[in-house]
C-alpha cells in the first residue's frame, strides 16, 4: 500500500482524513494529542485544520483548533510529507502551532502496523495503519506560556482516512507498562478499537481491531463481532485472542482529563468524542501453561470514547 502515510484523498468530495500523534510524558504524566486533518464533504467546501490537546493532571485539559481552506493543504509521497498552513509532519516529526500552543516533536521511524485485514479494507467505512506504532518522541511543546520538554515519550503516529466514523466506538493503546512490581517492561505496547458501524439499517458489532507486540513478538487480533468487548464513556474492557496468548484488558479515563471535540462526517452528520492521553491501562497476557503476565500502564495509557450524541455530564473543549 506504499508509504503507510500517503494522503489517499483523491480531490473528490465524500472523503475524511487525519494523521495524529499521542505520547504521555511520565515526568510529569501530561499526555499531548495533535491532530492533522481533512474534511471534503458531500456538500461545500473541503477543509484542512490542525489540533492539539494537553491533558495535565495537576490543571485539566488544554484544547486548541484552526481551520484552514483546503489550499492550505500540500503533500508529497516520496519521501512522505504533510503540510498545513506552517504546520507540517514527515515520517520522523511532527511541527506546529496553533494561538498560544505549538509542539515540535521528533522519533526514529518506527514498525508500521495494519490492523485492518487486507480483505476487509475495500468495504470499511474507516481504514487505519499505525504507521509508527511505538516509538520514543523527544522535543517540546509550548502549552499557553509553559514549556513542556519530552524526553523519550512513548507514543505513535496513526494515519486513518474513510467516508464515516462508526456508530460507536472506543480506542486504546499504551506503550509504557510496568510489571506489578514497578518494573518497566520493553518492546511491547498494544492499540486497538471496538466499533459499532451501520450497515443495511443495521447497527452491526461490536467489531474489535488490535495490533501491537509483546515481549519482542508483533500480535494481531481482528473479529467482526465481539462478544467480549463493552465499552462506554468511563472505559473499554475486553478480552481477545492473538495467536496463542488471551488477553484480558481494562481501560479507564479520568474524567477530568477527558477533552471532548465534535467530528463531522462528509454526509454532514456529527460525532462527539471524548479523547485522553492520560488513563490507565491493566493488560492480563494468558499463555498456555504459564503464570498471566500482568502489565499496567498508570496514567500512561490512551483512550478515546465516541458516539452520535454528545455524554450530557462531560464538556465539550471543541465544537
Amino acid at each position: 500500500m506504499g508509504d503507510a502515510n500517503t494522503l489517499r484523498w483523491n480531490r473528490r468530495p465524500g472523503h475524511y482524513e487525519v494523521y495524529y500523534v499521542t505520547l504521555t510524558d511520565a515526568a510529569t504524566g501530561i499526555g499531548i494529542w495533535v491532530r492533522y486533518t481533512l474534511e471534503a464533504p458531500l456538500s461545500g467546501e473541503a477543509t484542512c485544520a490542525l489540533w492539539f490537546a494537553a491533558m495535565d493532571p495537576a490543571s485539566g485539559v488544554l484544547a486548541r483548533k484552526q481551520t484552514f481552506p483546503i489550499a492550505e493543504l500540500t503533500a508529497a509521497a516520496d519521501p512522505f510529507s504533510l503540510q498545513i498552513g506552517g504546520a507540517a509532519l514527515n515520517g520522523s516529526s511532527a511541527t506546529g502551532k496553533v494561538e498560544d500552543v505549538s509542539w515540535e516533536l521528533r522519533w526514529e521511524p518506527g514498525r508500521m502496523y495494519q490492523p485492518v485485514p487486507a480483505l476487509l479494507r475495500p468495504f470499511a467505512s474507516t481504514v487505519l495503519v499505525l504507521a509508527h506504532g511505538d516509538v520514543a518522541i523527544t522535543g517540546r511543546c509550548q502549552l499557553a506560556g509553559r514549556t513542556l520538554e519530552l524526553s523519550g515519550a512513548r507514543g505513535g503516529q496513526t494515519h486513518l482516512w474513510g467516508a464515516k466514523h462508526a456508530q460507536s466506538w472506543s480506542w486504546a493503546r499504551c506503550s509504557d507498562f510496568r510489571t506489578e512490581a514497578g518494573d518497566r517492561v520493553g518492546d511491547t505496547f498494544i492499540d486497538g478499537v471496538s466499533a459499532y458501524v451501520r450497515r443495511f439499517g443495521r447497527e452491526l458489532g461490536p467489531a474489535m481491531l488490535l495490533a501491537g507486540r509483546v515481549g519482542g513478538e508483533d500480535i494481531r487480533c481482528s473479529a467482526l463481532r465481539s462478544g467480549q468487548s463493552t465499552f462506554g464513556p468511563d472505559g473499554w474492557r475486553f478480552a481477545a485472542a492473538a495467536g496463542a496468548r488471551k488477553l484480558m484488558c481494562e481501560v479507564q479515563p479520568d474524567r477530568r482529563l477527558l477533552t471532548g471535540v465534535t467530528y463531522h462526517d462528509p454526509d454532514g452528520e456529527k460525532a462527539y468524542c471524548y479523547n485522553s492521553e492520560a488513563a490507565s491501562m491493566r493488560l492480563e497476557i494468558h499463555e498456555r501453561g504459564q503464570r498471566p503476565l500482568v502489565l499496567v500502564g498508570d496514567g500512561s495509557a490512551h483512550f478515546e470514547y465516541g458516539q452520535r450524541q454528545p455524554v450530557d455530564e462531560l464538556e465539550l473543549h471543541l465544537r
